[in-house]
């Protein structure tokens, strides 16, 4: 029976141990649906910016959900959709929760794969944990006009005859 001298195991396995170590420092942190964001800059068919309110900056124009979902659904017609969409913070607003739901509701509808920018890191959007949301037109909110300013329905003197003048 031949056996390895003891000097000869221990260095075997230390090299193992040191070699699973190394391919372990190498995937720490990493997925598939993560990607450096420096890696990726050019790699995507289309770009899109996170804008206020759940609204989108598409190609310069700001766009409503609905609307942003509408322009896909053209490129779609043309035989111009994309494979893969990033989505960006703007200078006006950065990539909240309301903006990923859209895309994934995108993504599910049109088939192309959307990632966003998360402090450096590009992630890919699962629709499923998104928990994609219906796609909606952006409501303004309403203004008063001056007149109206600081009253309400209790400050009118209207239909109590304590009140009213004879």
């Amino acid at each position: 029976m031949i056996r390895l001298s003891t000097l000869l195991t221990r260095t075997a396995a230390a090299a193992m141990l040191g070699s699973l170590l190394v391919l372990a420092g190498c995937h720490r942190g990493s997925t598939k649906d993560e990607v450096s964001a420096a890696q990726a800059q050019g790699q995507f068919d289309t770009v899109i910016k996170a804008y206020k309110s759940g609204q989108f900056l598409v190609d310069g124009a700001v766009l409503s959900a609905l609307d942003t979902g509408s322009h896909f659904a053209y490129l779609k017609d043309q035989g111009k959709l994309p494979k893969t969409v990033l989505l960006e913070r703007s200078d006006d607003s950065k990539v909240r929760k309301q903006h990923l739901q859209y895309m994934a509701r995108m993504q599910l509808d049109y088939g192309f794969t959307v990632y966003y920018d998360d402090d450096g890191t590009l992630k890919k959007i699962n629709p499923v944990a998104t928990k994609a949301r219906r796609l909606e037109d952006y409501r303004a909110p309403v203004q008063m006009n001056d007149e109206q300013r600081g009253k309400s329905a209790a400050d009118s003197t209207y239909g109590d005859p304590t009140q009213q003048q004879h």
